[in-house]
């Protein structure tokens, strides 16, 4: 046992939870399986490592770029909140499981029996109807912490065996359930890319495909790459220059805000002797720069992915395919995009966090960059293809809306309020929330309920959904015929 735990611990801490090494490994074997040569192999798996790795750094310049900008706000304004970000949220977590005297090791084996259920879930896929695996490492570490929270909270007598094979049952069906719900529409956004969505807003990703449909047809569908601006508004059909006009507005009335002297607390690359003015410019630029670094990133990991899957999916898992990191469909969509999403997606939070204000909530929330970016710019991606500007518009506002109402109750009701951080994307403020109602006044048997809830999902969608039956499989192993037909 002692061999096998090792084994484990090897594999997680330098593959698993390290999403370019696994995104490489599950490359190579995939090159391995079609019976490329092996320098192909090697070549493929270097690619889609360092691919990945060029995503991760855009990510996280995104993330360390801005997250200072928005916390000062707590810091300036003497505000005692929770900040609605998977990063604080998984601190959050961290600190309350420790404070009852339970170990947070017990994380990293929940996501290992999550992980090998979502396996099997796909290997027994004529039952199941499931067609893929979540494979976003980081990720699967932040959902694991703060479930691990609310299934301790639900149950405080559950021994620690009990509670990982439970939560890991009833997570490794949600990373299974969830990133199979988004197939259709990634495959339709990038006309048949061959990878799912495995991030913190499948269920929203679903729904976002459903509504702007429908917002699409009501307004006459005209996307952002049919804007035809006049006269000086015609720079703004440049990506670059949108994105670095529209965040120095944002950012630097938030920045003007704060003031040079708590920007200089936050942030130590601000130079004593920079100007403040050419500092806003400079982090407000810096945004249009990791979106070009991170939209490199994908395409290079993207193309190794999709042709190397098919070794493991032909020979291991058939029928099957990767869900990885939503930024991987940034590349298929108009690039305004993105920016129109984060946009909207944080005037619906601000709305939002004012109402908490007015109507004196328990709980003051803090915009997370993680949420109001990523899950909007998902969001926006997908509804303009669907439905256009307007449904892109529309859905990313009221999205922004929902994280911050869905993601003050959770951490009211959860208790990590007191630890200063909820999780705060999507699914973390609509199902997972109901999820854990269900788990603490039903017990046992809401947990029951929850993953037959989620099982029945693709059966749902196999006999009534758009590709039903025969090219419910397909849509995932051949979409081109599918498409066709």
């Amino acid at each position: 046992m002692d061999i096998v735990m090792g084994v484990w611990g090897f594999f997680q801490n330098n593959i698993l939870t390290k999403p370019a090494f696994f995104v490489g490994l599950i490359v190579l074997i995939g090159y391995l399986l079609l019976k490329k040569p092996v320098y192909e192999a090697i070549a493929g798996f270097i690619k889609a490592t360092v691919g990945y790795m060029i995503l991760n750094v855009a990510s996280g310049g995104l993330v360390g770029n801005f997250r200072p900008i928005l916390a000062g706000l707590n810091q300036r304004f003497n505000l005692n909140a929770a900040v609605i970000d998977p990063y604080f949220g998984q601190a959050a977590a961290q600190k309350a499981v420790e404070e009852i005297g339970r170990s947070f090791t017990m994380m990293m084996q929940v996501l290992l029996v999550a992980f090998i259920w979502n396996l099997l879930l796909v290997l027994l896929r004529k039952l199941t109807k499931v067609r893929t695996v979540f494979i976003t490492g980081h990720i699967m570490v932040q959902q694991s912490s703060t479930a691990l929270w609310m299934v301790l909270l639900c149950f405080p007598g559950l021994k620690d065996p009990g509670v990982i094979m439970m939560l890991g049952l009833l997570l490794g069906t949600y990373w299974a359930v969830a990133s199979n719900m988004t197939v259709n529409a990634a495959q339709e956004l990038t006309d048949g890319g061959n990878f799912a969505v495995g991030h913190q807003q499948m269920f929203g990703v679903w729904a976002v495909d459903k509504l702007a449909e429908r917002i699409g047809k009501k307004s006459g569908g005209k996307k952002i790459e049919d804007l035809k601006l006049p006269g000086f508004l015609s720079i703004f059909n440049e990506n670059i220059v949108a994105t670095s006009i529209l965040m120095t507005l944002f950012f630097g009335a938030i920045m003007c805000i704060l003031g040079p002297a708590t920007m200089h607390e936050l942030d130590k690359g601000f130079g004593k002797s920079q100007s403040f003015v050419f500092y806003i410019i400079e982090k407000s630029f810096n945004f249009a720069v990791y979106l070009q670094i991170l939209q490199l990133g994908v395409r290079l990991f993207v193309a190794e992915l999709t042709e190397s899957f098919q070794g493991i999916s032909s020979k291991i898992l058939p029928g099957s395919m990767p869900a990885v990191d939503c930024a991987a469909t940034y590349g298929f969509g108009h690039p305004n995009a993105v920016t129109v999403g984060f946009l909207f997606g944080a005037f619906g939070q601000f709305l939002a966090i004012i109402g908490l204000i007015v109507f004196r909530s328990p709980v003051f929330i803090i915009t997370g960059f993680v949420p109001v970016f990523f899950d909007n710019a998902t969001f926006a991606v997908f509804a303009n293809r669907k439905g256009g500007l307007k449904a892109a518009v529309i859905v990313t506002f009221i999205s922004g809306i929902v994280q911050v109402l869905g993601g003050a109750f959770a951490a009211w009701y959860f208790g990590l309020a007191k630890f200063g951080g909820w999780h705060g994307n999507f699914d973390w403020d609509t199902v997972w929330p109901v999820f854990g109602l269900l788990m603490k006044n039903m017990q046992y048997v809401g947990v029951a309920i929850c993953i037959i809830f989620l099982l029945a999902i693709p059966q749902l969608e196999y006999r009534f959904g758009k590709y039903r039956k025969e090219a419910y499989f397909k849509v995932a192993e051949d979409y081109d015929s599918v498409k066709k037909a």
